[in-house]
């Protein structure tokens, strides 16, 4: 999803890990393995044509070579060897070792939700749908530490394109308020702009179209500067309690006030840009699954979370315990969860995002998820000895 520039240095495993057993996972034996091993599968067939970078925590990419060719191996038919839940676990357990992961802090790690949107929209503006979903547009360009001009903001990933060489983007105000009018870049026309923010802020959406298609969008760039959530500022503002600061929460605030849409929106600068994602249910796309991330394969509902992209490495699995956390399955959220997507508000080492699904039943959900929660890394077996 979003993507963020900021370097750091690479940490040894001793550093960063806490080497456990799978007895001392709680709830490990229970969890439905076989579900993991399925987005884990997915992403064994993508590292085929383009692997995956190492995280700057030391689990190297080539380390789970083994793992990704035994998965691949697997009939899809059939499943074969992994008929049960069992043999899926032990799948884990022969090519893994467990490590807890220790927070920057030192506390407790913690969780959030997200989900994908399913809204209506129209392919043209009309008197009912007014507030576009943009694509990339021409002028906006990648920043790195090649070319990026004296004085500009370290943070920007991105820029502007001019004569005069590249400058900071348009932010949201200025998107919002005409900047890039007339320049095609409409991909689809929603009616309400609060349904607009929360596709930028999920990264994804299905968008259910008056003229009978489904138009599956993904995020393509954003505008570079920082995210500032709109609970922070209703928070800070004394307009939500913060302990009571939720998708939902939010939501019902900017029903109430209408007038100040504007005014909360436009102080997270941020903007995002959208790309179509073809979706052909006949070619065997699987409406299950959520959009393509930034790993590269369709997210898996419950079991596909989002970490921090410069610490860790996409396909890593992590169990995730987080026995406050029971809006999933109304007990408490303890599950196997593979690394495959990440987010400009995810960072840190016990940092998760958990994706839940798509449509107002997973946002109901991934709406009220803020909770306290440790990581266990499952770290491959030839990595084992550098993690002692």
């Amino acid at each position: 999803m979003h993507e963020r520039s900021a370097a750091r240095p690479v940490v040894s495993l001793s550093q960063a890990f806490s080497e456990k057993t799978f007895d001392e996972l709680p709830g490990w034996a229970e969890d439905d393995h076989l579900q993991a091993f399925a987005a884990f599968r997915r992403s064994a067939f993508h590292v085929l044509t383009r692997p995956y970078r190492s995280g700057a925590l030391g689990i190297d990419f080539g380390a789970f070579a083994q793992a990704y060719a035994e998965a691949r191996a697997v009939s899809p038919a059939n499943r074969l060897p992994f008929s049960d839940r069992k043999q899926a676990k032990n799948f884990f357990e022969r090519h893994f070792v467990p490590a807890h992961i220790r927070a920057e802090d030192g506390g407790a790690g913690l969780v959030t939700g997200f989900y994908e949107p399913v809204v209506e929209a129209s392919p043209v503006r009309t008197g009912r749908f007014v507030v576009p979903l943009l694509s990339r547009p021409a002028d906006l360009i990648d920043i790195d530490d090649a070319n990026r001009p004296s004085g500009m903001d370290p943070y920007l990933a991105f820029g502007r394109d001019t004569p005069d060489g590249p400058v900071e983007y348009f932010d949201r105000g200025e998107v919002e308020r005409g900047a890039l009018n007339g320049k095609a870049l409409e991909i689809a026309w929603l009616a309400d702009k609060v349904d607009a923010f929360f596709i930028h802020v999920q990264g994804s959406a299905r968008l259910m179209m008056t003229d009978g298609r489904l138009c599956r969008v993904t995020y393509a760039a954003k505008s570079g500067q920082r995210f500032t959530g709109a609970g922070k500022i209703l928070a800070e503002l004394g307009e939500i309690p913060l302990e009571k600061v939720t998708m939902q929460s939010i939501r019902a605030w900017f029903r109430a006030h209408p007038d100040r849409v504007d005014q909360i929106l436009w102080q997270n600068r941020s903007y995002i840009f959208f790309r179509e994602a073809p979706f052909d249910e006949a070619a065997g796309d699987d409406p299950d699954l959520g959009p393509i991330a930034a790993a590269k394969v369709p997210l898996t509902p419950g079991r596909s979370v989002a970490v921090d992209r410069l610490l860790h490495t996409f396909g890593t699995p992590f169990y995730i315990d987080a026995p406050s956390l029971t809006a999933f399955d109304a007990k408490p959220f303890r599950r196997l969860m593979i690394a495959q997507d990440t987010g400009s508000a995810i960072t840190g080492p016990a940092r998760g995002d958990l994706f839940a699904g798509s449509g107002d039943a997973a946002g109901e959900i991934a709406g009220v998820v803020r909770n306290a929660a440790d990581f266990y890394a499952l770290i491959p077996r030839p990595l084992v000895g550098s993690a002692r």
